[in-house]
C-alpha cells in the first residue's frame, strides 16, 4: 500500500494548497482567523493588517497574510479595498451657477442685454460672463439713458428678439426712473439697481473699506469718492475695485436680482 497515494494529503499546510479566493475587506464583514479562532467584523485596518472586532467589543489585528481568514467556513485571503474614487466637486461659475465642462460659446442670439457704461459691463462680465456665453446672450453699455425709449425703438424688441436694461440708481422719484416709464414693450424688461454707480454695488469689505463715502450732492460721485480715498484717477480706482472682484459674493444682493431676472427674461422660450 506504500506509496499508493503518492504522497501525504494532510501534510504541509492544507490552506495553501488550493488557490484562495481574495475578499474585499469591507466594513462589518464577518470573519475569522483561522490560525486563533477569533471571530469579528472589519472595523479598520493598521498598516498591512486588519482589525476586527467580536460581538463583546474586543479588537484585535491580524496581518492579511494570504489565506490567514474564513468567510462562511471556506477560506479567504482578505485585502484592503480600493478606495472609492472622490467625485471631483462641482466648478461652479462666478455667479454660483454650475459650470458646464468644455461648453463653448453659444452663436449670439438677437436678444441683448444693455448696461450703463463700460464699467457696468465690464462688472457684469466678471460675474456673469460664463452664464451669458453659454446662452448666447451678448451684453452692450449704453452712453447713458437719457434717451432710452428711442435707442429701445430703434433695436426693434419682438418674439425672439428681447431686450433688457440694468439702470443705476433706480429708485422711486429719480430721474431714473421718470426716463424709464418711458418704455412699454411687452418684449423688454427693465430693471436696475439703488445705487448711483455700480462701484457701489460692489460690497466695500470686498474693496477692503469699512464703508463708501458719502458724497455731497452736486458734486461728481466718483470724483467725490476718488478723493476721499486718496486716489488720483477714477480709472486707477476702477482697476483697483474691479481686480477685487471675484464672484456674487462680492456684490450687493439688489444687482445680483436685477442681473438674475434680465438673464432669465432674455433666455425665456416665446
Amino acid at each position: 500500500m506504500a506509496g499508493r497515494y503518492g504522497e501525504d494529503v494532510l501534510a504541509g499546510d492544507w490552506r495553501r494548497r488550493k488557490v484562495t479566493p481574495e475578499v474585499d475587506a469591507e466594513p462589518d464583514l464577518v470573519v475569522e482567523d483561522a490560525d486563533s479562532g477569533f471571530c469579528g467584523a472589519v472595523v479598520g485596518f493598521e498598516a498591512s493588517a486588519v482589525v476586527l472586532e467580536d460581538r463583546h467589543g474586543r479588537r484585535r489585528v491580524f496581518p492579511l497574510l494570504p489565506a490567514a481568514f474564513l468567510l462562511d467556513g471556506e477560506p479567504v485571503t482578505l485585502r484592503r479595498p480600493a478606495r472609492a474614487p472622490v467625485p471631483a466637486a462641482r466648478r461652479r461659475t462666478a455667479s454660483g451657477s454650475i459650470a458646464v465642462a468644455d461648453a463653448r460659446a453659444r452663436v449670439a442670439k438677437a436678444s441683448r442685454i444693455w448696461v450703463e457704461g463700460v464699467h457696468d459691463a465690464a462688472l457684469v462680465e466678471r460675474i456673469w460672463g460664463d452664464d451669458l456665453r453659454i446662452e448666447g446672450v451678448v451684453v452692450e453699455p449704453l452712453d447713458g439713458i437719457d434717451a432710452l425709449d428711442a435707442e429701445v425703438r430703434g433695436f426693434g424688441p419682438g418674439p425672439g428678439r428681447r431686450l433688457g436694461v440694468l439702470v443705476d440708481h433706480l429708485v422711486p422719484g429719480s430721474k431714473e426712473s421718470r426716463l424709464v416709464a418711458r418704455v412699454d414693450s411687452p418684449y423688454v424688461l427693465v430693471t436696475g439697481h439703488p445705487y448711483v454707480d455700480v462701484w457701489q454695488a460692489v460690497k466695500p469689505a470686498a474693496v477692503g473699506i469699512r464703508a463708501w463715502p458719502v458724497v455731497p450732492p452736486g458734486r461728481p460721485w466718483k470724483e467725490g469718492v476718488c478723493a476721499a480715498l486718496g486716489v488720483a484717477e477714477p480709472a486707477e480706482l476702477w482697476r483697483r475695485i474691479l481686480s477685487r472682484v471675484d464672484s456674487f459674493a462680492d456684490v450687493e444682493t439688489p444687482l445680483i436680482n436685477a442681473m438674475e431676472r434680465l438673464i432669465d427674461f432674455v433666455t425665456e422660450p416665446d
